[in-house]
């Protein structure tokens, strides 16, 4: 997945030569992309009455917390050049093990749910091991360790449903704070959390530089294999994370829970504005992205359609945004730099 090309190039901001405005183009998809959630928000009232409500903009961040927990290490992982196809085992690793270790009572929450974590985490970095010290490629290494994950998973709960949700969890996604929503609270912190990570780390700008020039990375003596077994790491940490909170938010934990959630943590980092080729995206794009793909779900759902056509419409709508930013990000960049001269004067 990595290539020459030089390190992130898209990302520097464009300069205008005579008034000296900056405006960075990478925040140009993400921009264009929440407008185009707002305007579907508000178009959805024409549905029905109830879409657009604050119940139902606290349910959308809700269910984007989910998505977004995925799609922060996916990003992680694409920023360097790779993809991550375990996440949805991982994913539902962290909620079956939620339930099943931790169980209803929550007793043991305080060393089990962290073991839990570490667990996935060394899973993510078994990934990475194999990546960066093997050379195997990422699809065929994450798709194997996938199948592991779920195999002994399968194994281990006969298939069973497990029906246990730990209060801890459970208080994190339906309590609230002083009148405001716990799951709100995380929500706000981990989008900062990760935008500092991603923007503000050694760490994250080390991972621009290696997808955007692995040769180039190794060369300037970057540690390359630490950061990339690192990458994969949070991935898979953060992918169990996000099964923890979907087991207190839905009381049960299946091996089933994490397939929805493979390809929408791709579809949020790509259409947030990431390149699928590493090297260039921001947490931001991504944030915008899982707002925009649950928001889409929900309008397309209150219309009544068949699952088969809500699928046929979400693809057609999400290659549509994909195209639209890809051909307006220069056009509107010249745009905005051209108001900008305007109000200077």
């Amino acid at each position: 997945m990595n290539t020459s090309t030089p390190v992130n190039p898209s990302a520097s901001p464009r300069r205008d030569q005579r008034t000296g405005s900056r405006i960075n183009g990478e925040y140009i998809a993400p921009l264009m992309l929440l407008l185009l959630t707002v305007l579907m928000i508000f178009a959805s009232r024409l549905i029905s009455p109830a879409l657009g409500s604050w119940s139902q903009m606290l349910m959308i961040v809700t269910l984007s917390t989910f998505l977004l927990l995925v799609s922060f290490g996916q990003g992680l992982v694409i920023l360097s050049g790779g993809m991550d196809l375990s996440v949805a085992s991982l994913f539902m690793f962290g909620g079956v093990m939620s339930a099943g270790a931790i169980g209803a009572d929550g007793g043991n929450v305080a060393y089990m749910l962290p073991l839990i974590l570490l667990g996935a985490a060394a899973i993510g970095a078994f990934s990475g091991i194999g990546i960066a010290l093997l050379g195997i490629p990422p699809f065929i290494m994450t798709m194997g360790t996938g199948i592991i994950v779920a195999s002994l998973a399968l194994g281990a709960s006969g298939g069973s449903t497990l029906g246990a949700s730990p209060p801890l969890l459970s208080a994190l996604v339906k309590g609230s704070i002083a009148g405001m929503p716990c799951i709100l609270v995380f929500f706000i912190l981990f989008c900062l959390l990760g935008i500092f990570i991603q923007k503000s780390t050694v760490f994250g700008r080390n991972l621009y530089a290696i997808g955007g020039s692995l040769g180039a990375a190794r060369v300037s003596g970057l540690p390359v294999t630490s950061v990339t077994i690192a990458a994969y790491a949070l991935s898979g940490l953060s992918a169990a994370a996000g099964g923890a909170l979907l087991t207190g938010y839905s009381d049960g934990a299946t091996l089933r829970m994490g397939d929805p959630y493979l390809l929408p943590s791709i579809a949020a980092v790509v259409v947030g504005g990431s390149s699928i080729l590493g090297g260039k995206g921001t947490f931001v794009g991504t944030i915008v992205g899982c707002l925009f793909l649950v928001t889409l779900d929900s309008v397309i759902a209150a219309t009544g359609l068949s699952q088969g056509w809500r699928q046929i419409v979400s693809g057609v709508v999400i290659t549509l945004a994909l195209l639209f930013q890809s051909g307006s990000d220069n056009a509107l960049a010249v745009w905005l730099e051209n108001c900008a001269k305007l109000f200077k004067k």
